[in-house]
C-alpha cells in the first residue's frame, strides 16, 4: 500500500522519537492513504516554518497481522475518547504499535474540543461530527515496527 507523509523534510528514515506528544493518537510516526491530505500537511507546515512543503512516499508492507493494531472504522464514542486522551498527554497509545482512523481536523477538533471543555455531552459531538468530510491518519508507535513496515520510495516540493 502506498502512504504519504506531508512535511518540510525529506524523510528516508523516520523515527517516532521525533514526534510531539499531544497529537490524535499520541506519539509516533504520522502517515496517510490520501495524497492530497499529505499535500495540506506539507504546505500547513511549510507555511508556519516558511519553508517548502515537502510529501513523502512510502510503500507500507502488508503485515499487520504480525502487529497490536488498533483501528477506528469511523468516528464514534471509543475514538473520541481516546483522541481527547492523547490531545491531554495520557499514554493510551503504548499498547499499541499501530493506530488507524480519522483525522481530528481543525473543524474536526474544534467540535470535540465543546466535548473537551464539558460544553457539549459525547452525544452531540458525535452527531455533529457526522457532517464533516474525514480524512485518515495512520499512526505508527513503534520504532521496530515502523522501520518493518515503512520503506521509503520517493519525495516531492509541494508549493
Amino acid at each position: 500500500m502506498i502512504v504519504y507523509h506531508g512535511t518540510t523534510e525529506i524523510i528516508k528514515n523516520p523515527d517516532v522519537k521525533y514526534s510531539k506528544k499531544y497529537l490524535d493518537f499520541g506519539r509516533g510516526f504520522y502517515l496517510t492513504t490520501f495524497e492530497q491530505q499529505a499535500k495540506r500537511w506539507a504546505l500547513r507546515k511549510g507555511m508556519r516554518q516558511e519553508k517548502k512543503g515537502i510529501v513523502n512516499i512510502y510503500e507500507m508492507q502488508d503485515i499487520w497481522n504480525e502487529f497490536r493494531v488498533l483501528s477506528f472504522e469511523k468516528e464514534n464514542e471509543q475514538w473520541l475518547d481516546f483522541v481527547c486522551a492523547c490531545r491531554k498527554g495520557e499514554n493510551v497509545n503504548r499498547d499499541y504499535d499501530i493506530i488507524i482512523g480519522n483525522v481530528a481536523n481543525d473543524d474536526v477538533f474544534k467540535t470535540v474540543d465543546m466535548y473537551f471543555r464539558g460544553i457539549w455531552d459525547k452525544k452531540r459531538v458525535l452527531e455533529e461530527l457526522r457532517y464533516y468530510r474525514m480524512n485518515d491518519q495512520i499512526c505508527i508507535v513503534s520504532q521496530n515496527v515502523l522501520e518493518r513496515v515503512l520503506v521509503f520510495k520517493s519525495a516531492y516540493e509541494v508549493e
